[in-house]
């Protein structure tokens, strides 16, 4: 099962056959003050210096949030759109909880974006399932309800489910434009919680066959080493059925973990990119 998104002139497949697709996290305003303070005085020049390094650092995808407390979220995701198009041709992921922002995003946006996000909510669904619909895109989707965010991957299941149900019997979706996410939750706050992770990836590849992404920074949340932590998991969200994460593309030790595990689950043909990328950093690397 092969989910396409596109730019103008670029295609990317996010498939179990496919590389793992880097899918950058950081045009996001959440949490980055003095990112914030730029967008609400209408300066969007950080937005092309991270455009810059998370292309250099391997993404596949760019992910875009403007959500930013009195500001109008919008015209923000519109010029952001607009921007980042100007500088990269990688497909973007629409990433907002406003309904207008999402559209917003969508009407500017030139290619097959992806949706970020939609919750098994009916009246979420209601609401963002008809713009993924009549703008063509895909969808993130996450199994959480308004009565809970379950920790039992066969509850999980169970609203991921209704969720496609819901997407391709009611509003026509095609099953392969529907991503879920299997929930990662801080390892800091629960050891138990990247073991119920991996076992909602495992089941939602057996049970349903959908592509997968999730905020993979999620689960080292809170910890030193980070980023050590990160590339494990990664890989062994990978061998578990994960087919793309949102993550920090920036991250030379993230994005190599990636592309070994590539290699190591036969997605790297005769590994060719493992060796074009090695002598590619041997030759920036100069005698």
């Amino acid at each position: 099962m092969h989910t396409v998104l596109r730019s103008a002139c670029k295609e990317v497949l996010i498939g179990a056959d496919q590389p793992f697709c880097i899918i950058g996290e950081r045009i996001n305003a959440t949490g980055r003050k003095i990112f914030q303070e730029q967008l609400r005085a209408g300066d969007l020049s950080r937005i092309e210096i991270d455009v810059a390094q998370q292309v250099a650092g391997g993404a596949m995808m760019l992910d875009i949030n403007m959500g930013v407390p009195l500001a109008d979220e919008a015209a923000l995701m519109i010029e952001a759109v607009k921007l980042v198009q100007s500088r990269t041709d990688l497909p973007l992921c629409i990433d907002s909880s406003v309904i207008e922002a999402l559209e917003a995003g969508l009407s500017t946006y030139e290619g097959k974006a992806l949706v970020n996000s939609v919750t098994a909510e009916d009246e979420r669904l209601e609401a963002i399932l008809p713009l993924v619909k009549r703008y063509g895109a895909a969808v993130i989707a996450l199994p959480n309800d308004e009565n809970e965010i379950p920790e039992q991957p066969e509850r999980r299941l169970e609203l991921a489910r209704k969720i496609v149900e819901v997407a391709t019997g009611t509003y026509g979706i095609a099953i392969e434009d529907i991503l879920i996410d299997p929930l990662a939750m801080p390892i800091g706050a629960d050891t138990t919680y990247v073991l119920k992770t991996l076992d909602t990836i495992s089941l939602l590849h057996s049970e349903l066959g959908v592509n997968m992404t999730l905020g993979a920074s999620n689960v080292s949340f809170g910890m030193p080493d980070r980023e050590t932590i990160g590339a494990t998991f990664l890989c062994t969200a990978m061998r578990a059925g994960l087919t793309s994460a949102i993550m920090d593309a920036r991250s030379p030790q993230l994005v190599r973990a990636v592309k070994a595990a590539d290699l190591l689950l036969d997605r790297d043909p005769w590994g060719a990119s493992w060796i074009a990328a090695h002598r590619s950093q041997q030759a920036t690397a100069g005698p």
